[in-house]
Parts: C-alpha cells; structure tokens; sequence
C-alpha cells in the first residue's frame, strides 16, 4: 500500500480499518467494483460499503468513478442501491434473460419425501448412492443446530463436518481445507456455505427442506 497500487480487493471491514488509520486514499480512485452487491449488502455491510464509497465520491463533483455492480439476484431494492452511485443513464446488463427459472441442463433433480426422524440414514444412502466417483457431497441446513446434530448423527454412515456462523473463520478454513482434500467426505452448513466455494469434486448437492 505504501509504495502504491493499482487495483485494491478487499472486504468492506478491512478497507475501512485501512481508511481509519490513514494508510488509504480513494480520492483518486477509477473504478469501483461492487461483487455479489445484493448478498452484500443484505449481510448488514451496507453502512461499511456507504461510508467506504463517501471517501470515493465528491458530493457535487462530476468525475465520480465508474461504478459496477455484479449480482446473481437483482431484487428490485438493489436497482434502488444502484441508483444512488450510478449516474442516471446508467446500463443495465442483463445475462440471465428469461432464464431466471431454468436449472442447469446437466443437473439431475430428485425430490425425497422422509420422515425427519429417519433423515439422516437417508441421507446416508443418498450418498452412498449418488456421490459420485470422489464421494464428495454438501449437505445444506436451515440452522446451525440442525447441522451440528446432523453431522454427529450416527446413522451418517460417511465422515462429516459442520460448517456455519458460529464457527471461527480460522476453524473453517481448516475444515473446508480437508473437505478439499478430500480428509472427509461430507460437509453439512447453513447457508454461510452458499456463495464462494469452488470445489469441482463434489457431484451431489443436498438441500435437508425447501429453500425458503
């Protein structure tokens, strides 16, 4: 940072520390990159990405930045979000069309109605069956509790671990690390799971109810 950049990436807590302690300057910045801007701003970051782009953005100055926003969804409020750093004649780009409810072409879908008491040795034989030649297999929960008790539930037959909220940020980078490399097979987790992984193995993913 001292000696200069041309591109920063960063979380909206860590920039605004840097910003705080006076080891960042936006003054004279180009280009803003808002990534998965309704997830992000649904988080609670809204305030953190407010202040941030204040620093960025001269009231009145006719030179603000070119500002992009990349979203999966686009629920009407971040159109709302958009107008407000976009100049008016801002360009919407839209890649999904009327695709928005198409699943993959590639993805085979089932649907299993069981009992929530025998779920987990469902579970188990779903995996078992359909996990693929790397056995690999991510398992989503509504609540935290829910993927703990089913992580630790013996009629799983396949190693499993818990991944969520509660879970320190350095624990979870040990267990999607083994998860990667394959030290166990199943990872169960709340939706803190939902965005952001890249793990090419896994050839089966399960959701425990429907998504709400």
């Amino acid at each position: 940072l001292k000696s200069g950049i041309d591109i920063l990436v960063g979380t909206p807590g860590r920039i605004k520390d840097h910003i705080q302690n006076s080891k960042l300057e936006l003054s004279s910045v180009k280009h803003v990159v808002l990534d998965e801007v309704d997830h992000m701003l649904d988080m609670g970051f809204a305030e953190q990405v407010e202040e941030i782009l204040g620093f960025a953005y001269k009231k009145g100055s006719e030179n603000k930045p070119q500002t992009l926003l990349f979203s999966a969804t686009c629920p009407r409020w971040v159109y709302d979000v958009a107008k407000k750093y976009m100049k008016d004649e801002y360009e919407q780009i839209d890649l999904i069309g009327k695709k928005t409810q198409r699943t993959a072409t590639t993805v085979e879908h089932l649907a299993i109605q069981c009992r929530s008491s025998q779920r987990a040795g469902v579970l188990g034989d779903i995996i078992q069956v359909y996990s693929g030649s790397h056995g690999r297999t991510i398992v989503f929960c509504e609540t935290k509790k829910e993927a703990n008790e089913l992580a630790m539930n013996a009629s799983l037959k396949q190693d499993a671990q818990s991944l969520h909220g509660d879970i320190p940020q350095k624990q979870r980078e040990v267990t999607l690390k083994g998860f990667r490399n394959g030290v166990f097979e199943v990872l169960i987790a709340t939706n803190v799971a939902a965005r952001g992984l890249d793990i090419p193995e896994v050839d089966l993913v399960i959701q425990c109810s429907p998504p709400k």
